[in-house]
């Protein structure tokens, strides 16, 4: 009987080291798990991403520029950033999804991270292949969003050291171009097909390099209307041009218009203004405009600079 107890008591101890140790094996999987994970707050919520991602897939497709500045170049991306002039070289190996993938397509990359459109009505369903953070437009100013990408990616570091380059760049380029316009206005100016759209410092198309950045003057009706208003983009008939044309205007078609802008380009009040007279118009691209991510704005200040400064 005593030999029976003591087998039972000598069980009873091996059992509770066994149990300890896979106790503490599990705990140090679990911690090992955590510090792989970093908690972010997007416009959900939070989600837990992990630190170091390798396979992101990006479906929000106007920050791409920001993966790529950050050495996060995303696997797979939808088709607009193709377009971008400002990408050349930029998107060797990234697969194109086109403008709607679907959701088995996404699957089959075997992302580890997602970014997405916050409005986009498949979230859902790409929460469930991997960890997917919810993007707005326009939420944040350039460089906020650009630290928002770091913190989201594990990359601060470079967020910070790409905004201290661009800033002494703007202050380098600032002065010479300042000279060349002095207190002239600017404006943007982007036919469609009812009508034109006359953007302001938050919906890129230069904007923000133009108004925040360089501080160039916006007629009165832009500054009023596409500027402090906070809307970012005003919507205007072509009759009331005249009082939203600047000195200098930069220009294309709306990239998402059938139109090529004609009912503009060729009209007696297009050909009346002073800038179209004086040949203060620069021609932009559409798509390469439509973003405002640091490498689309590398190259958008190098063509803003040059065309000022040349044609003063």
């Amino acid at each position: 009987m005593k030999k029976r107890s003591g087998f039972l008591l000598i069980s009873f101890a091996i059992l509770m080291l066994f149990t300890a140790a896979c106790g503490s094996t599990s705990n140090k999987k679990s911690g090992a798990n955590q510090n792989d994970t970093i908690t972010y707050q997007d416009v959900k919520g939070e989600v837990k991403l992990p630190k170091d991602p390798k396979r992101i897939v990006l479906l929000a497709e106007s920050y791409y520029g920001d993966l790529v500045t950050l050495g996060k170049t995303p696997i797979a991306a939808t088709a607009p950033i193709f377009k971008n002039p400002f990408y050349k070289g930029k998107t060797d190996g990234v697969k194109n999804l086109g403008t709607t993938p679907s959701v088995e397509k996404v699957a089959a990359l075997k992302p580890d991270m997602i970014i997405a459109w916050g409005e986009d009505e498949k979230f859902d369903q790409y929460k469930k292949i991997a960890p997917t953070v919810a993007i707005k437009y326009n939420q944040y100013s350039f460089k906020d969003q650009l630290k928002e990408f770091g913190k989201m990616t594990g990359t601060p570091k470079k967020a910070a050291e790409w905004i201290t380059i661009w800033d002494t760049k703007i202050a380098e380029v600032k002065p010479k171009v300042t000279k060349a316009v002095g207190s002239k206005t600017v404006s943007i100016v982007s036919p469609f097909d009812k009508g034109i759209y006359i953007f302001g410092n938050t919906f890129a198309r230069g904007g923000e390099i133009i108004y925040d950045e360089l501080k160039f003057r916006a007629p009165k009706a832009v500054k009023k209307d596409a500027i402090d208003s906070g809307v970012g983009y005003a919507n205007i008939s072509l009759e009331k041009l005249p009082e939203y044309a600047g000195d200098y205007i930069f220009t294309s078609p709306w990239s998402g218009s059938k139109s090529k802008g004609d009912q503009v380009y060729e009209s007696s009040i297009w050909t009346s203004l002073p800038a179209v007279q004086n040949k203060h118009v620069f021609e932009i691209d559409p798509v390469g405009y439509f973003f405002n991510d640091p490498v689309s704005l590398e190259g958008q200040l190098e063509f803003i600079v040059d065309r000022l400064t040349s044609a003063s």
